[in-house]
């Protein structure tokens, strides 16, 4: 019984617990994130980065009805750009510019060795995944992109919307739809998985994602959260980003 005690009592004394911060991000990130904050808890094994992916417009409305996030990184600067007007977040910071797929599952019977902007036309299609353009960045991006090539009547009854960009691209690599217009950083992770395959949408033919995130006013972890943001900025992080398929800024 003693033994048990002492042992208890080493356990708690040599025991500590990690300091937390909390961050909104646009599901288009998941990946390219899920690596960037293993490797950061990894050089910060005192800090845990507990993270929540979604569509940047709903994280934009739970801010500003109090959600407790200390860090939020949108699809689109436009979110957090409003959050700093309104006073609850400090300085905008682009940390990336997206890009666009079309994308269909691995077996599909659309142009299997070649995807084109007109495989979105084949007869086989009769669902196209998007993000709801109502909130997520990638939605009105595709329906952007649809406009510009004169087929958004065509297709518009064909359009299923995922609650975020996350959510289209799994519809495409489940079969659920034969097509999507997804970015680019889920696409390159499900054709390493052998899921899909996909064509890049040329960047004029759609509004630039221009992606920013931003340190909310309400954290009371600021140093924190300053550590996390710099790495994100770093040559290591920049390349991760990069490696999934985002351009970043210069510098």
């Amino acid at each position: 019984m003693f033994a048990c005690v002492t042992f208890l009592s080493i356990n708690v004394a040599t025991s500590k617990e990690k300091d937390v911060i909390l961050v909104a991000a646009a599901s288009n990130l998941k990946f390219a994130m899920d690596d960037i904050i293993r490797i950061f808890e990894k050089k910060k094994p005192d800090i845990k980065v507990e993270i929540v992916y979604g569509s940047s417009g709903n994280f934009f409305n739970q801010i500003i009805n109090g959600a407790p996030f200390d860090l939020y990184f949108s699809a689109d600067i436009k979110y957090p750009e409003e959050l700093e007007k309104r006073g609850l977040s400090e300085e905008v910071t682009v940390y990336a510019f997206g890009r666009m797929v079309v994308m269909a599952p691995v077996d599909s019977v659309i142009e299997k060795k070649k995807l084109t902007i007109k495989s979105l036309l084949h007869t086989a299609v009769k669902k196209i995944a998007i993000a709801n353009p109502a909130h997520a960045p990638y939605g009105k991006a595709a329906v952007a992109f649809l406009k510009s090539q004169n087929i958004y009547e065509t297709l518009k009854e064909k359009l299923v919307l995922g609650e975020n960009i996350s959510q289209a691209a799994q519809f495409v690599e489940s079969g659920a739809a034969e097509a999507g217009i997804i970015a680019l950083s889920l696409a390159i992770k499900a054709k390493e998985y052998g899921r899909v395959l996909f064509m890049e949408i040329p960047a004029e033919t759609y509004p630039t994602l221009e992606q920013g995130f931003t340190i909310l006013t309400r954290t009371k972890k600021y140093s924190l959260v300053n550590e996390f943001s710099y790495f994100m900025q770093s040559k290591e992080g920049r390349g991760i980003l990069m490696r999934y398929g985002f351009n970043v800024p210069e510098g």
